[in-house]
């Protein structure tokens, strides 16, 4: 363990939380919880003008929903400006930064005279540093950073993928602050992090070409380098960025939906991290077996089919009541009332039933829900597979052996149903299947006579009738 541990996830607030961020706060997350250090929350809301509360409050909804409590106050980056402004003054005056009055006009058109213009990306090329402009003081500037060109080569050890270097000849002096006078990232994202004590940073790959500039300004501020550790991106199966034709990005989407927290993040933790063939972790095993040395270099596929079957275990493994609040909590706060008919203890003992049955809450609710109004529709695949010439007849049969049942209850309704096929010598699954779709609208549902009790006698036989309808 190393207590002095200390990670940040700095999400910034021009949308909601995507899912592989959360990946990314989980993996800060587990790293800090191993070590015994702190995990810090980072809000990057210096872009005012796509900065919502709305999705600050949102972010911090999911980060909760998902159990990822920080052990500091959440660090706001827009009320740390003007240190990061004072910053790049004092690196003016150190001579490690300079005003750049070229506009991209004059330097496109250097660029071209030169046959080095590129619409994709311009190195600039020093002018202003070279030239020394003067008279500029009514003009507006950039202010950039002089790149130090003594090392050759700047090299970090990351701590997924082992020594990375860069040749110092591919940066231009990059810009520290715009014009208006507001800092840019690789400069800010530096400060915060020293003004933090952060000791490691663990984000997404698609920050490896901003680590040299950040060593660079590190060593410029006089501030000590932290270590890096770059994750895999979270792929489509496509193999290109997973996007919302892959799955939904949104992680308030997947409570809205009705999954699990528990598996949500376990998911993610598997989704890049390994230990041997384990699928399936308790928290306090994350804890103490995630390792960055079991984190893969390659992009990891997102697979929705392994995230639903994930699902499904941790439903099954939590009691009636739990779902039940759960449910409530997440997906529908007014489901009791829209099954006002049954009991509390009525629903708990469907949710035992169906709990075996489906992949998320809201699956669970919708079929509750299903069973309770009677279905709308009959599922096409079903009704081909289940119903044949003869079904309509052993319907109208079956009709009145419920009618004549007194006390409509499990073993009795068994009784007669198995009667009824024995004497019209036909397998129970011809009459189970057409009675689940009656009741249900599709074939696959807990055990038939359960669900019969539980619609009851009269409902039972109404809903029978109106299949039996539907086949004239």
């Amino acid at each position: 363990m190393n207590k002095n541990v200390r990670v940040r996830f700095a999400p910034s607030p021009t949308g909601h939380l995507h899912i592989g961020s959360l990946r990314v706060a989980i993996f800060n997350w587990l790293f800090a919880r191993h070590h015994g250090g702190q995990y810090l929350l980072r809000i990057e809301d210096t872009d005012t003008e796509r900065s919502k509360q709305e999705y600050t409050s949102s972010i911090l909804r999911a980060l909760t929903w998902c159990g990822l409590q920080h052990d500091e106050d959440v660090v706001f980056q827009s009320l740390r400006v003007d240190q990061h402004k004072k910053v790049v003054e004092q690196l003016l005056q150190e001579g490690k930064a300079y005003k750049c009055y070229c506009t991209p006009e004059e330097i496109a058109q250097r660029q071209k005279e030169r046959d080095q213009y590129n619409d994709l990306f311009s190195m600039y090329d020093g002018f202003c540093i070279k030239n020394n402009p003067e008279d500029e003081s009514n003009k507006q500037f950039v202010v950039r950073f002089k790149v130090p060109r003594e090392e050759k080569t700047i090299t970090f050890t990351d701590l997924i993928r082992g020594p990375i270097s860069f040749d110092v000849d591919q940066f231009d002096d990059f810009i520290l602050a715009r014009s208006d006078g507001s800092p840019m990232y690789n400069l800010v994202v530096v400060l915060d992090d020293a003004q933090m004590g952060v000791t490691h940073v663990v984000r997404g790959e698609d920050h490896i070409s901003n680590t040299p500039k950040q060593i660079m300004l590190y060593k410029a501020c006089g501030l000590d380098v932290p270590e890096f550790a770059h994750l895999p991106l979270i792929l489509g199966p496509s193999g290109d960025k997973l996007s919302k034709r892959d799955a939904a990005t949104n992680v308030l989407d997947y409570q809205a939906n009705g999954y699990l927290p528990e598996a949500l993040v376990n998911y993610l933790v598997r989704l890049g991290w390994s230990h041997g063939d384990q699928e399936i972790f308790t928290q306090q095993e994350m804890i103490k077996l995630f390792s960055l040395d079991h984190v893969g270099k390659t992009g990891a596929i997102f697979d929705q089919a392994k995230l639903d079957w994930l699902s499904g275990v941790y439903i099954r493994d939590l009691d009636e009541k739990e779902l039940l609040r759960r449910l409530q909590e997440d997906v529908d706060a007014d489901f009791l009332s829209e099954v006002s008919s049954w009991t509390t203890d009525q629903v708990l003992v469907l949710i035992h039933l169906y709990k075996e049955r489906v992949k998320t809450l809201k699956q669970l609710r919708d079929q509750l829900l299903l069973l309770y109004n009677g279905p709308q529709e009959y599922d096409g695949a079903a009704l081909k597979k289940w119903i044949k010439a003869e079904t309509k007849q052993l319907l109208q049969r079956l009709v009145k052996e419920l009618q004549v049942i007194e006390s409509f209850q499990n073993e009795k309704i068994s009784s007669a149903v198995k009667a009824l096929c024995s004497e019209l010598n036909i397998k129970l699954v011809a009459l189970a299947q057409p009675i689940r779709i009656a009741l249900t609208g599709t074939s696959a549902s807990p055990g038939v006579f359960a669900l019969l009790e539980f619609v009851g006698k009269q409902e039972s036989i109404d809903r029978v009738t109106k299949l039996i309808e539907q086949l004239d």
